[in-house]
């Protein structure tokens, strides 16, 4: 038994072709989970800095169309993207005559959500994928494992050789697939649920947001 190689690369060198390519899958499904948690969670945090840095400038008290006219009708971040989608129809709406068209107050809605519903769409894209990998890997890595002990069993029977040096080394490579399916899974499970969260958390700030200039501007429009 001491003579038998139990590292990480031998255990994977031993395996046979099927369990070597299950392995390989969830190495690149955890590295691919790992890119998307790391892509996200610097996403979601520029996202909130800009929300700040814009909440900071919207309730200032500087004039709307003021500030509309400084970040113009095409800007990059989020919160500034549904501002101007309701100013850019607020301005629409108004006649030459400086009068109003009919029904301003529901295009002005409808207009800052769809730019929510942009927005979302953003921030939760891949989060599918995060699902994926925690709920499949470990099935994926029990195959491994099922298919690795099937051969460990027939090596056993063809050798007529029951002991422990026998049977150790191709079990051991079998749960390694079940231990990197884990290894995928847990990871993806939880940060799917935390990034989740942390989505839906800017998603409401953002209605909220709307809802506030919604009402702004329908004070403008009764008066």
């Amino acid at each position: 038994m001491e003579s038998v190689d139990f590292s990480m690369w031998a255990l994977f060198a031993r395996a046979t072709i099927t369990v070597k390519i299950t392995m390989i899958l969830l190495i690149v499904a955890s590295f691919w989970a790992w890119a998307i948690i790391i892509q996200k969670t610097l996403n979601y945090r520029a996202a909130r800095r800009e929300a700040a840095v814009f909440d900071e400038a919207f309730w200032s008290g500087q004039p709307l169309d003021g500030l509309f006219d400084k970040i113009g009708p095409n800007p990059s971040g989020p919160s500034e993207k549904i501002f101007a989608a309701g100013m850019l129809e607020w301005r629409r709406s108004h006649r030459t005559d400086g009068g109003l068209i009919a029904g301003a107050q529901s295009r002005i809605d409808r207009s800052m959500d769809v730019a929510i519903a942009k927005e979302a769409e953003g921030l939760q894209k891949n989060l599918a994928v995060l699902a994926t990998v925690g709920s499949t890997a470990p099935f994926v890595g029990l195959f491994g494992t099922v298919w690795g002990i099937m051969n460990a069993f027939i090596e056993i029977a063809e050798q007529q050789n029951t002991s422990l040096a026998v049977v150790a080394p191709g079990i051991a490579e079998a749960l390694l697939a079940t231990g990197l399916g884990l290894l995928a899974a847990i990871p993806a499970v939880i940060f799917y649920n935390k990034l989740s969260a942390d989505s839906d958390r800017i998603v409401g700030n953002y209605e909220s947001f709307a809802d506030e200039f919604a009402t702004i501007l329908s004070r403008q429009l009764d008066s």
